[in-house]
């Protein structure tokens, strides 16, 4: 203890901690925030585990999910976990922007949390999107078509984003490509560097 003591102060952070009381007014709802928190943090780590076995590709994402939930150990737990942390994490979202919009914690001088609050709810509906099509069963073959088709109402630039999503004219292993990079690369760091703001 006393080596850690010398270098890190434990006892000093420790005390800093022990010695704040909590204001009367914080109750249970002010714990929805670290409760989305926690949830992306099961996200991370049972995703990061599924990456081992999903193959992105037309061909095969369907059969290594199958594989994945009926012959590794413990995969129909890590995917499930992953789905139903999924789930909360959108509720307790919710519930954390109901319970900041009703207390007013969206006021001067915190905007700039608000805006990176509403930033990462756009995000976490895209990992749901993104993250529906991975299995591409025709649940999620349908949800992609539908919601990158989407964009085409956009006057002047919505064929051109339509086909940014798709990666050519109609879904297939580009589309899958692109929503498994989104997933897997860009919206995780994506958010957590808004999380990081947003503290």
């Amino acid at each position: 203890y006393d080596w850690f003591q010398e270098r890190l102060e434990i006892q000093d952070i420790a005390d800093d901690f022990s010695t704040k009381y909590v204001p009367p007014h914080v109750n249970i709802f002010y714990c929805l925030g670290g409760i989305t928190l926690v949830c992306f943090l099961i996200q991370f780590a049972t995703g990061f585990a599924m990456t081992f076995y999903y193959k992105p590709t037309v061909a095969e994402a369907y059969s290594s999910v199958q594989y994945l939930m009926s012959d590794v150990s413990f995969g129909w737990l890590i995917r499930s976990v992953h789905r139903w942390s999924a789930s909360m994490m959108v509720l307790m979202l919710i519930l954390h922007v109901f319970r900041v919009y009703l207390t007013g914690g969206f006021k001067r001088p915190r905007e700039l949390t608000w805006v990176t609050g509403v930033t990462m709810a756009v995000i976490t509906v895209s990992f749901g999107v993104t993250g529906y099509s991975l299995p591409w069963d025709q649940v999620g073959y349908w949800a992609v078509k539908i919601v990158s088709g989407v964009p085409a109402a956009i006057p002047v630039v919505g064929d051109f984003m339509v086909e940014l999503l798709r990666g050519g004219e109609s879904v297939g292993q580009s589309t899958l490509t692109r929503f498994y990079s989104l997933h897997t690369s860009v919206m995780p760091w994506l958010l957590a560097v808004f999380m990081l703001m947003h503290f």
